[in-house]
């Protein structure tokens, strides 16, 4: 999955979240995605940032 797509997910979860839109038993499903979201960004932000150094690096 790309980033965009899934910070896109991640952001429709926190709004339906901010809007009351679930309910308990899709509140503790969509936590568990949304965690799930958040280490897939982190790990791809991470990895990014290791290679632009890289980069920046090389003489």
């Amino acid at each position: 999955m790309k980033y965009e797509a899934a910070f896109a997910q991640l952001q429709a979860i926190v709004a339906k979240m901010e809007n009351d839109e679930l309910d308990i038993d899709q509140m503790a499903e969509q936590l568990k995605r949304a965690q799930e979201l958040i280490k897939l960004c982190r790990d791809k932000l991470t990895k990014t940032d290791e290679e632009i150094k890289k980069i920046l690096q090389t003489p």
